[in-house]
């Protein structure tokens, strides 16, 4: 029998709560304390801030009102309860109702219920009328009923205690300079793609003196022969053909080889040979390669000055007949529009993000933390059941204790979207940045017909709220983006380099395997004439290479039985899709 995804939910509550959340407004539901037809003036309660946007209450109880709430305990207690001697629903004496209790194990069950109906009764004005505070979560007493009940008096003053998350005060961190901290971003992909544009157009001018020193935005040509580097930093194996090549097209610029080589070549000369030390980037296909320390003997052949053409009319001509510089400017930030619509807006969004959490400066209650991770945590087993884990072992699972693990690594990730939240309806706000309603129905309405397609669940009132704040939170995104002076930075993904260096490398290295391969042939065909049975045990070889099929990739063979559970939510969250190949977040 498999386990729904809500019912999941419901074993994780009640594995990691020792109450269940009760939704505040439906704590007061209670009918108020009578006080006998007279007001009770309570005495004002005192608030003290704590860690998280939690705050410590002291509700001062005057002792007409702790009377009330015990009375009312053994009201409703008389018209419930059978005992020899009295008619039911008759008034009973209170002494005789404790008795009746402690006889069944509930000693000071009467007083406890009094404090809780006073907690219930009295927390809500004090924490929204008297602070001015929205509570998250159910408020609870710092020391149990059970503990305080010891000295519960009816008739006595009594003071309560009380610890309970609030919802924070919007805070922003102080930009000088700046009113709105928000406002704090502008980019430059434009001149990152012009800049590539007139790199299209460079012109190379031979360097004829052979003192010349190259400089950084000169050109070069060059031989290269290549050695993996020693643990003492000296020349070790040689590399394969693959990395050494004849003839190289090198420019000296930044970020666009293996690091290391550009620098290795400044103020070198032609004809003069250079030991240059590289690096090769982590995220090199070729992993034999992949983060490893490299020299290599660097020859220059010849020596170039690169010149980048100005923006002018007569470049734009030349780029496209008939146009200006001003109309290839449009063009080009039409086209980085129109490429930032497709590939930059996720990456501009999470780098938004990211700032804005750093300006929103609250602090996170911990009910907030607690309940996201707790639906995280959901679902993460439920990935595990649709993994092939047993529903035995994901019981086994849902504890208080892998649940608090799980909700510290989770935490800052927690945080950081919580803020980001914040921070975009208060700039919504502030701006006065709305969803327009066709919007919303339009999503609502694709998101409708998937549902029906796949025979999904639809809670149509969920998924519109998520519609709205996901639609809001892209509409302020594209304000900042506009508006904004955040100084942004176009890297390439790490590894992501011009490796037009390595193709031309590889290339030369085929063509000298093809070569090889020839000289292999004509030798191998003169031998052949004489040797019918190497010929024919060669032939039967070669067929049955190529009868082997390439393996296909397969799943990884994982022993889900020994796995931890921090394994197990590894490859939960990795087969979900939200880490990449490497594990990364």
């Amino acid at each position: 029998m498999k386990i729904h995804q809500s019912i999941i939910a419901g074993l994780l509550l009640a594995a990691t709560t020792t109450q269940a959340f009760v939704p505040l407004n439906l704590a007061f539901t209670s009918n108020r304390l009578s006080y006998d037809g007279y007001s009770t003036s309570l005495q004002a309660s005192t608030l003290e801030r704590l860690p998280d946007s939690a705050v410590r209450i002291k509700i001062g109880v005057p002792g007409s009102a702790t009377k009330a709430a015990y009375d009312k305990v053994c009201t409703e207690l008389s018209k419930t309860i059978t005992l020899p001697g009295f008619r039911k629903g008759s008034k009973i004496p209170p002494a005789v109702l404790e008795n009746a209790m402690a006889a069944k194990g509930g000693r000071n069950a009467l007083r406890v219920q009094a404090i809780n109906t006073l907690l219930s009764e009295l927390i809500e004005s004090a924490i929204k009328e008297e602070h001015g505070l929205e509570p998250i979560g159910q408020p609870a007493l710092e020391t149990a009923a059970e503990e305080l009940a010891d000295n519960f008096k009816p008739g006595d003053d009594f003071d309560m205690f009380v610890k309970c998350d609030v919802w924070p005060e919007i805070q922003w961190t102080a930009v000088e300079g700046s009113d709105k901290p928000y406002m704090g971003m502008k980019g430059d992909k434009f001149n990152k793609a012009l800049g590539d544009l007139r790199e299209r157009y460079v012109t190379l001018e031979p360097i004829e003196d052979k003192d010349y020193a190259l400089q950084m935005g000169d050109a070069c040509v060059v031989n290269m022969e290549g050695y993996m580097a020693t643990d003492d930093g000296q020349k070790g194996e040689k590399l394969p053909e693959a990395a050494s090549g004849d003839r190289v097209d090198v420019v000296l610029g930044d970020g666009r080889y293996m690091t290391g080589l550009v620098e290795g070549l400044v103020n070198a000369k032609v004809e003069e040979t250079k030991e240059v030390k590289v690096t090769f980037p982590e995220a090199l296909k070729d992993k034999t390669l992949a983060g490893k320390t490299a020299i290599f003997d660097v020859t220059v052949l010849e020596a170039s000055k690169r010149t980048l053409p100005e923006v002018t009319d007569e470049f734009a001509n030349e780029v496209r007949a008939g146009l200006t510089a001003e109309t290839l400017k449009k063009e080009l930030q039409t086209a980085v529009d129109t490429e930032d619509a497709k590939e930059y807006t996720p990456a501009r969004n999470a780098a938004l993000a990211k700032s804005l959490a750093l300006v929103m400066d609250v602090e996170v209650p911990d009910t907030l933390v607690t309940n996201q991770a707790r639906e995280k945590f959901a679902m993460m087993m439920a990935d595990m059941r649709n993994n092939g884990v047993n529903d035995d072992e994901i019981k086994n699972q849902i504890n208080s204790d892998n649940f608090l693990k799980y909700k510290n690594i989770v935490k800052d990730d927690i945080i950081k979207d919580f803020k980001v939240s914040m921070a975009t309806d208060e700039i919504a706000r502030l701006e006065n940045i709305e969803v327009e309603d066709y919007q919303i129905e339009e999503q609502m309405e694709s998101i409708k017909q998937d549902a029906e397609n796949s025979k999904e669940d639809f809670d149509e009132t969920q998924i519109r709220s998520r519609v709205e704040a996901t639609l809001l939170r892209q509409a302020v995104m594209d304000f900042l983006a506009e508006k904004a002076d955040l100084e942004v930075k176009f890297v390439d993904g790490e590894g992501e380099f011009d490796e037009s260096l390595m193709e031309k490398l590889a290339e030369e290295s085929q063509a000298r395997e093809e070569s090889f391969e020839v000289e292999t042939t004509e030798e191998s065909e003169v031998a052949d004439e004489s040797s019918p049975v190497v010929e024919a045990s060669a032939t039967e070889e070669k067929e049955v290479e190529e009868e082997t099929p390439v393996a296909e990739p397969v799943a990884e063979d994982r022993d889900l039985e020994s796995m931890s559970l921090a394994d197990k939510a590894f490859y939960a969250l990795k087969d979900a899709g939200a880490l990449d190949a490497d594990g990364a977040k």
